[in-house]
């Protein structure tokens, strides 16, 4: 057995040093396990297979960092290991990713076996990890948290030493105490929240312990660094949820909670824990960012047949079910056509059963298969099916997309029963793209019977199938799991209710878009004619903005028309101009980097949205309720590059000049709440 496994590491070593002249490879040589691309390498002391990072390398710039841990990344136990075994392959592309490398590392502690699977792709600084756990163990997870002020004092040199941190992801000991260091929390449950991120900024100092999906550590001697991306949904609803996800001691830093507790750990069956990622980057923050977007946009390819939408769905206008029929559905398709959207979207009120949130009857989620034609078009609504709906769509250019709600009892252990649901849907009406709402992720088991829901799917619709995840309310997947299934749709807001102002929805994306793709979000626009008399004289109010302002808040993101067609008033149909327009540069405008510049969206703010692909790219400027009809606005470009700019939608005119000193732009809009799209050429 022995002399098998020592022939079988031999060849990977050859086989994967070959891959070295391609873009990724990997190798165990001794004593040390290399995983790397033309980007980052990393280096690993074997450890009889439980790792200890050695360096971690950024190669665009030749800078390696040393650890300085004696001890495992990984901890969870302290059994010691055993039955180390390193494998390596390559995963051939598919319609949702490129290829990558996937190095494999099993390994058993004391009664538990660990496996890690590093991912490594041809054209990012990354190297992700997944961990898988079987068998058992005692975690004895500490849940209690050390308030700072009942610390004892610092007397002693033992005093020094940090205690140990339990369930550690990863982590990495580097020299210096001039770590300027960034931390990022997100949120979720967008029913409740209007302020979906907090960020951080501080110097490691004695061991802390802090909350988020991001930490970006930057070095501040040679200006360089690293950070960690901790694949879960957001701090406020992850399982077995420690109270924190990062812990910084100086130069220490560590990723940690694993998603999971004792009782998720099968003997038979292996558990992925939350999985956390590396990237290295040299220079300031575009450079963090965009090695971080490079990494985001390999979760899932954005195919432009596939992918890009401007989807109208009528349940922003508050009928909810109440009219959703053949008659509606068709006429919403032909106003959906009029304002030249791509998708249309039937929300809850398609099927026969009838879920809570129905106007017309008090229904529920609960035992769904206990109605075997539950996910069926109703009768009484839809007499030939779903049919005329499609054939009208096909025939106007526009495609039928609908909702869905999973069938969330005992953990989604019906998935297949969903999985054939939606896809005798695809398979009968050529339905693609499905909002998922009403999901609920309490419990290990419920994340991975939806896992086994979406890649069935998938699977079996050739990878066709585009999943809309809703994220506004409940314990749901955030911005950081399931992004290989489709888009997030963001919030709802209404009207009806006054929670809906422009400035507030592009504040959100604008927040959003500097660490998650603004294209793999849903951003909404409404009728800004209804309820017009609830705002009152309120300035920000929907009405004071032309329509095809909303709509132009949403183009970083996936436009979602949140309103019925049928409600419009004519001069609504104006908008459709733009719509057209946009959708001709939309898939070109979202393949670059896209983050947000300006000032943060207040309502009367200079702001904006720029999209970086090498030596061009595009500017969204927005000149919200502010006096000045000029507005310098902060880009990421340098100081001195020259640019032209030539209007592609919107008002303004051709921009040829030279970047300011502090990055800045001049732009010109005569009016208020009014706005410009550029594309943009550097001048060399």
């Amino acid at each position: 057995m022995m002399k098998r496994t020592l022939i079988a590491l031999l060849f990977l070593s050859v086989f994967t040093t070959v891959k070295a002249k391609d873009s990724y490879y990997s190798r165990l040589e001794k004593d040390t396990l290399v995983i790397g691309n033309k980007w980052i390498e990393r280096k690993f002391l074997w450890n009889k297979g439980n790792l200890i990072t050695f360096s971690l390398t950024d190669k665009s710039t030749n800078q390696t960092w040393l650890n300085r841990l004696k001890t495992s990344d990984f901890q969870i136990t302290k059994d010691a290991a055993s039955n180390g075994v390193y494998a390596s392959k390559e995963i051939k592309e598919t319609a949702i990713h490129p290829n990558y490398l996937a190095v494999e590392v099993n390994v058993s502690l004391g009664t538990l076996s660990v496996r890690k699977v590093y991912r490594v792709y041809e054209d990012s600084p990354v190297i992700a990890c997944d961990i898988y756990l079987k068998g058992s163990a005692d975690l004895a997870i500490d849940h209690k948290t050390t308030n700072a002020g009942d610390r004892k004092n610092i007397e002693f040199t033992e005093d020094m030493k940090s205690q140990q941190v339990n369930a550690v992801l990863d982590q990495i000991k580097l020299d210096g105490f001039h770590w300027q260091t960034k931390i990022v929390e997100f949120f979720d449950v967008t029913d409740w929240n209007n302020n979906l991120i907090q960020e951080r900024n501080i110097i490691p100092y004695r061991k802390t312990n802090y909350r988020g999906n991001l930490l970006v550590a930057h070095n501040n001697e040679n200006n360089k660094g690293f950070f960690f991306l901790k694949e879960a949904p957001t701090s406020s609803v992850q399982l077995a949820y420690q109270g924190h996800d990062f812990t910084t001691d100086f130069g220490h830093f560590t990723v940690s909670g694993l998603g999971l507790t004792t009782k998720d750990i099968k003997p038979d069956e292996r558990t992925k824990a939350y999985s956390s990622v590396i990237g290295v980057y040299s220079g300031g923050e575009l450079q963090q960012l965009t090695a971080l977007r490079h990494y985001q946009k390999n979760m899932r390819k954005l195919l432009p047949q596939r992918d890009e939408m401007v989807m109208m769905n009528t349940w922003g206008d508050r009928s909810q079910d109440s009219k959703v029929n053949e008659k509606f559905s068709l006429l919403e398709v032909e106003k959906a056509a009029e304002l030249g959207v791509s998708h249309f979207q039937i929300d809850d009120g398609w099927q026969i059963g009838k879920s809570p949130n129905s106007a017309v009857a008090k229904g529920s989620f609960k035992n769904i298969w206990d109605n075997p034609n539950y996910w069926k078009p109703d009768p009484a609504k839809y007499p030939k099916g779903l049919h005329p709906i499609v054939k009208r769509g096909k025939e106007l250019g526009v495609e039928i997309c609908l909702w869905f709600n999973p069938s969330v009892q005992n953990d989604y252990a019906d998935w297949e029963k969903d999985v054939n649901a939606l896809v005798s849907l695809y398979k009968e009406y050529g339905i693609r793209t499905f909002k998922i709402d009403g999901l609920a992720i309490p419990t290990k088991q419920s994340e991975i019977n939806l896992r086994k829901l979406f890649d069935g799917v998938l699977e079996q619709t050739n990878n066709e199938v585009v999943f809309n995840l809703d994220a506004t309310a409940g314990r749901r997947a955030g911005y950081y799991t399931f992004n290989e299934y489709g888009n997030v749709f963001l919030e709802n807001r209404y009207t009806d209710w006054q929670n809906y102002y422009p400035y507030w929805t592009l504040r959100n994306l604008w927040q959003l878009s500097k660490y998650v793709p603004a294209e793999k979000l849903q951003i909404e626009f409404l009728n800004k004619w209804r309820n017009a008399e609830k705002y009152g004289k309120d300035i920000f109010a929907p009405n004071n903005h032309s329509f095809e302002y909303l709509f132009a808040t949403t183009m970083a993101a996936q436009p979602l028309a949140w309103f019925e067609g049928t409600g419009l008033p004519s001069e609504a149909l104006k908008v459709k101009d733009l719509i057209k327009a946009y959708r001709k540069i939309q898939h070109d405008f979202h393949l670059g980097t896209i983050l947000p510049i300006g000032d943060e969206p207040s309502g009367r703010s200079w702001t904006g949205f720029q999209s970086l692909n090498g030596n061009q790219g595009y500017f969204i400027f927005y000149r919200e309720n502010t006096a000045e009809t000029t507005g310098a606005v902060k880009t990421w470009l340098p100081a001195g590059t020259k640019v032209r700019c030539t209007p592609v939608l919107g008002n303004g005119k051709t921009i040829n000049t030279t970047i300011a000193k502090n990055g800045t732009i001049e732009v010109t809009l005569p009016k208020i709440n009014d706005f410009v799209m550029y594309r943009y050429e550097i001048n060399k």
